[in-house]
């Protein structure tokens, strides 16, 4: 049942990207293993992050079950659509039955996608990692796959419209070299060579991505380091706080 309905899922998707035009630049794909359970792990800037990497996994013949809140799979659309590609629900108050789903399906040799920050990034730089993606590869013994995406944000993300009209926009995939997880180390320190992994990927996707703004009224989606205008990690902290 899943891949009769993960499979037209894609279609869908792949149709709607060509109608955008989007130009999907994706490099690494190879490091996905083709077989056996696998963690793979993204940054998070987007609402539609997990289609794009879904896709990269698309080369080599993989449907990866994403970890998603809880809340998606009570939506009249989503809700049956996440279930019956066998995606993870996750209640974030009570996490022990998706961490257990989700290493089943590593044990089967499925491919579990992470995205450890939890929640989309405001600011567009990474924040910090919780430990659950390194704990799943060991507990399971299968790699971590690190990856990072840019120009997703400027498609949907928090705090701003999305933007289905044609205008060509780029998004750039990079996929790294698979991690190990021993079990004879602290899942922290997994955790914090992971996050420097996808930090080096997404500046690598950074400096791979073809445009820059427009102008002073297109800067929303770059990061203040790199002279845009998104809030820092810092202001949308105190945003949160307020």
């Amino acid at each position: 049942m899943a891949e009769l309905v993960y499979r037209p899922v894609i279609g869908a998707a792949r149709t709607m990207f060509k109608a955008l035009d989007l130009k999907i630049d994706v490099k690494g794909a190879e490091n996905i293993p083709r077989s056996g359970g696998a963690v793979l792990v993204s940054n998070h800037i987007s609402y539609l992050d997990f289609i794009f990497d879904g896709l990269a996994a698309l080369p080599q013949k993989r449907l990866v079950r994403f970890m998603a809140k809880e809340s998606v799979f009570r939506h009249k659309i989503s809700g049956p659509l996440m279930r019956n590609m066998k995606h993870i629900p996750v209640d974030r108050k009570q996490g022990e039955d998706a961490y257990a789903l989700a290493l089943d399906s590593l044990r089967s040799g499925e491919v579990i996608g992470v995205f450890p920050e939890a929640t989309i990034s405001q600011s567009f730089t990474l924040k910090s990692f919780k430990s659950g993606a390194a704990r799943l590869a060991q507990e399971a013994g299968v790699p971590l796959i690190p990856m990072a995406l840019w120009g997703t944000q400027r498609l949907w993300t928090k705090g701003h419209p999305k933007n289905f009209r044609r205008q060509h926009i780029p998004v750039t995939i990079r996929v790294g070299e698979a991690m190990e997880a021993p079990r004879d180390q602290y899942a922290g320190a997994i955790t914090r060579r992971l996050r420097e992994r996808v930090q080096e990927l997404l500046e690598a996707a950074q400096r791979a991505y073809p445009v820059r703004p427009k102008g002073p009224d297109d800067t929303w989606w770059m990061p203040a380091h790199l002279g845009g205008t998104a809030p820092t990690a810092a202001e949308v902290k105190a945003a949160e706080a307020s």
